[in-house]
Parts: C-alpha cells; sequence; structure tokens
C-alpha cells in the first residue's frame, strides 16, 4: 500500500510558549499572562500560545493517518529546538517532506521513520524536531492501518517488546495552580503527583522554605482527602534548576536539604526533577552524578530525574551511562521522531535508568494518544499526562487511550 497525498493544517496545542529565561529572570503571572520583557530569541511576549502543524497521510485505500507537529513549552532554552510557529514551518513541510513522502511505499516503520530522520531542510540541516516528531507519528498510524493492527502492536514487533497488560502509571502536572489541581489529583487518584512548577525562586522561597511548606501541605492534603486507603502516590516536584540558585555547587548542601524534604514527604516516595541547571550538557551530567552519589551515600530513596540538557537519544545514553540521576526524563518533542522516543526508553530499561515518557503539557491530544500506544509497547517507568495544565483532559486522554488498547488486546 502507497501514501497517495500528504496533507497538513495549522492548529493549536494544549497550553502556551513561556520564555523561561524571563520567567527565571522575574517576569511577574498577572492572571495567566506574564509581564515583563521577552529574552530568548523567538519570543514577541513572555508567554504566547502554543502552535502545532496536524499531518494527514491519505492512503491507497482511502484511510487517513494522523501526526502532530508540537514543541515544548520552554522552548528555545536548554539545547532545545527554537519557538515551533505554523507559519515558519509549514512551508518546510510543503517543500520537503510532502514530495518524499508522497507516493511512498508503505514497509516497516523503522525504515519510513529512519528515511524521515535523515531529510534536510533548506539550510541542509535536519528539519526541526517538531516536525520530525509528527510526521512520525503519522508514519506510525500509517503503518498500522495498512496492517489493520494498532500502533502498539506495530511497535512491540518490531522493537521485540512485550506489550504492558497493565496501565502505565501517569503523572499529572499541575501548572501554577498547584494547591487547586493537586485536589484534583487526590480525588482522581493519579499515581504521580503534582509536578508544581516551582521555576522561581518566588516559588521555592529563598532558602527553599516555600517548597519544603508545600510538600508538607501536599501531605497531609493526600492523607486527609484520598478516596482509598490504599492510594498511596508518588510525590514528583519539577524545581527547574532552583536548588542550584540556593545551593550553588554546594551537593552536600543540597543533598541534606533533599533529605529533609523526603522526611517531610513520609510515607510517600519522593522524585525530584531538575534540581539544578549547570548550562550545559556535561555540567549537568556531571552534577546529577554527584548528587545522586552523595544521596545514596546518607541511604536517600530520593529518586532524581533529568529533565535540563537531556534533550536527544544521545543525550539521554549519556545520562544513562553516567548515572547521572535515577530517572530520565525522554521529553518527546524534542528528540524529534519517535522512533528516537522508543530506542531512549528501551536503553534505560536495559541499562538500569529509569525511563519517563515524557513530552509536554504543549502538545496535542493526538500527540498524546499515540505516546499512550508506545508506552504500552515499550513499558516506561512513568507517562506524562500530556497536553494542558488542568489535569482532568491530559489524563482523561492518556488513560482512556491506554485502556482501549488493553481492552483490545485482551479481546484478541
Amino acid at each position: 500500500m502507497k501514501i497517495t497525498k500528504l496533507i497538513c493544517s495549522p492548529g493549536v496545542t494544549g497550553f502556551f510558549f513561556d520564555d523561561q529565561q524571563a520567567i527565571k529572570a522575574g517576569a511577574r503571572r498577572d492572571g495567566n499572562i506574564y509581564s515583563g520583557t521577552p529574552v530568548t530569541e523567538g519570543f514577541e511576549s513572555v508567554r504566547r500560545p502554543g502552535e502545532s502543524i496536524s499531518i494527514g497521510l491519505i492512503l491507497e485505500d482511502g484511510q487517513i493517518a494522523y501526526g502532530d507537529c508540537a514543541a515544548v513549552q520552554y522552548s528555545g532554552i536548554g539545547g532545545r529546538g527554537s519557538v515551533f510557529l505554523a507559519k515558519n514551518f509549514i512551508p518546510s513541510v510543503e517543500k520537503i517532506v510532502k514530495p518524499a513522502i508522497e507516493g511512498m511505499e508503505i514497509t516497516t516503520f523503522k525504515e519510513m521513520a529512519a528515511f524521515l530522520e535523515n531529510l534536510k531542510d533548506e539550510k541542509g540541516l535536519p528539519l526541526h524536531a517538531a516536525i520530525r516528531y509528527g510526521v512520525s507519528q503519522a508514519i506510525l498510524d500509517a503503518v498500522a492501518k495498512s496492517q489493520h493492527r494498532l500502533m502498539a502492536e506495530v511497535v512491540a514487533e518490531e522493537y521485540g517488546c512485550t506489550m504492558s497488560e497493565n496501565l502505565i502509571p501517569l503523572f499529572t502536572q499541575s501548572g501554577d495552580d498547584r494547591f487547586l489541581n493537586a485536589d484534583k489529583m487526590i480525588l482522581k487518584e493519579t499515581p504521580i503527583l503534582p509536578h508544581g512548577l516551582f521555576n522561581s525562586p518566588e516559588k521555592t522561597g529563598e532558602n527553599g522554605e516555600k517548597l519544603l511548606d508545600y510538600i508538607q501541605w501536599l501531605r497531609g492534603r493526600i492523607i486527609n482527602f484520598k478516596l482509598s486507603q490504599k492510594y498511596a502516590p508518588i510525590i514528583q516536584l519539577d524545581l527547574y534548576g532552583t536548588l542550584g540558585s540556593i545551593f550553588g555547587k554546594d551537593y552536600k548542601a543540597m543533598a541534606n536539604y533533599l533529605l529533609k524534604a523526603e522526611e517531610l514527604a513520609q510515607p510517600f516516595t519522593l522524585y525530584i526533577e531538575g534540581p539544578m541547571d549547570e548550562g550545559n550538557l556535561q555540567d549537568q551530567i556531571e552534577a546529577l552524578k554527584k548528587l545522586r552519589e552523595i544521596l545514596e551515600a546518607k541511604g536517600s530513596k530520593v529518586q532524581i530525574v533529568a529533565d535540563e540538557w537531556c534533550n536527544t537519544v544521545e543525550d539521554v545514553k549519556a545520562f544513562t551511562d553516567n548515572k547521572a540521576g535515577h530517572i530520565a526524563q525522554i521529553k518527546t518533542p524534542d528528540l524529534g521522531g519517535i522512533n528516537n522516543t522508543i530506542e531512549a526508553i528501551l536503553y534505560c530499561r536495559k541499562n538500569g535508568m529509569g525511563a519517563y515518557l515524557g513530552g509536554s503539557c504543549n502538545e496535542t491530544e493526538r500527540s498524546a494518544a499515540v505516546c499512550s500506544h508506545i508506552a504500552i509497547a515499550t513499558s516506561p517507568l512513568q507517562c506524562l499526562a500530556k497536553p494542558g495544565m488542568g489535569v482532568d483532559e491530559g489524563y482523561m486522554i492518556m488513560h482512556n487511550e491506554m485502556q482501549r488498547i488493553l481492552a483490545v488486546m485482551k479481546s484478541r
């Protein structure tokens, strides 16, 4: 079966593009708007609406395979690609991807994804990661539709995986509404919560005291309002490097602080994402490696999650090989083609690193659904509920899609 036509359309995402550098520099939130001057290239304001490009591949038999191109909320920093605006990148899809894909025989996902990865833009550079992300989703869907199978089945077969028989634990994120949204998570009994968005010293406190207060509040909230006595979620907080602003390179002091946080979180396990941002890949790896070693020497069970500077398959492998943290977030839009996401998950699992199938609130319902198939096929440690910051929508989309996959597999 062949792909007869590629169509694309501009779309919106489940959240916004935010200038993280401007926020760290003191841009203040006013309602749902940030005041202040943008710092990162591509931002005309500190916050701007997220955009996407929807890809449709029309097959010979009339079926249409879909995927969505999208980029992360904090684009343009930490080694990530530029802000992804539909008007700027639809021409690349039309001029480069469309003629290369139309008329292509549908073979295997691996083969077709590799072809996509090797396409170059007008400057001879790889296509923007967001384009490769969305087109590869559509390619996987096309392969699955040509075989009348689920996308998860295609991934499992081509990569030699055993599909999970259970839901992959979902991690819900609160955005700045870290109190009201935490209540939603507790009522819905989400397995991992709440993210928290502690992305500035104002939110963590000058010495981290506000963060400790929040952990204590959240622990009490879970204990007092959980609907089931069996509910014991993992508390995962994303700090966007703010502990580095407090403690600098004093990793022993940082570890002692995290020991205090761990004690306040008990009986719940504590994950800390992005404790510091050292400004480049190698220094970030060294910092997370040292922090992990100090925590483990002190007998701590805190799990450190790598995020900043962990953007490509090669980055994920480097963090894994150096034991830089305990878990690597595989930030799906940053890795480009979803074949890279699959490879990264499997490498982590094989080499003793926790694989967190992440991504961004700034994705779409389509990219989230495709990631649900990847999750069931590859069995990562956990999976981000996306898109959006409202909790309900992202959790519903991914939870329900995984349930559908499991139901179909059980029926067979």
